[in-house]
This record gives C-alpha cells, sequence and structure tokens, in this order.
C-alpha cells in the first residue's frame, strides 16, 4: 500500500475546516474527518480510480456529505495530498503546491 503525505497547507485545511464543521454541530466535524479517512482509504486502494484532472497526474476525489475534494499526485510510491479543498472556492489555487 502506498504512503500518503500531506502538504502542509493541505494538513492545515483539514484542521481547519473540521474545527469549522465541529463549531456547526457537535460531532460534524468528526464526520467530516471520517469522510476524509475513507477517502484516503479508497485512494490509498485504487489511487487511479479517480480522473485525472487537466493538470498532469493531479486527481480529484469529491467527498460524500461535503462539498469537498481530496487533491492528490499519484506518484509511484507516494500519494500527496496537495489539498482538502471547499469546492466554492476558487479553483486551482493549489496548483503551486508539491
Amino acid at each position: 500500500m502506498k504512503n500518503i503525505i500531506f502538504n502542509p497547507e493541505a494538513e492545515r485545511e483539514l484542521e481547519y475546516s473540521a474545527k469549522y464543521y465541529e463549531t456547526k454541530s457537535k460531532g460534524l466535524g468528526f464526520r467530516f474527518l471520517f469522510e476524509v479517512e475513507k477517502g484516503l482509504t479508497r485512494i490509498q486502494d485504487r489511487p487511479d480510480a479517480w480522473p485525472p484532472l487537466v493538470y498532469k497526474q493531479i486527481r480529484r476525489y469529491l467527498l460524500h456529505y461535503f462539498p469537498y475534494a481530496i487533491i492528490y499526485k499519484n506518484d509511484s510510491d507516494t500519494i500527496f495530498i496537495l489539498s482538502i479543498m471547499h469546492l466554492s472556492r476558487r479553483p486551482g489555487y493549489w496548483r503551486k503546491r508539491k
């Protein structure tokens, strides 16, 4: 199974979003983290299952129940998480991340 490495900015996005949802409703932040974890597991199991974006080797996994996507790059032995992106944000803001 491939290793998953988070870009530091993606990690901050994850933490911020979970805290935000937890302030909206007790347990909702946990539900958000659960959906992200479920997505990461699916990505690890089948990293090429989701179609590539316009950008080279970059793919997008859409979360269930939340307007977020996991933006990732699939390399030979590692999956790089570039962003935990809210779908209403400006598209492509994460492109410069490596």
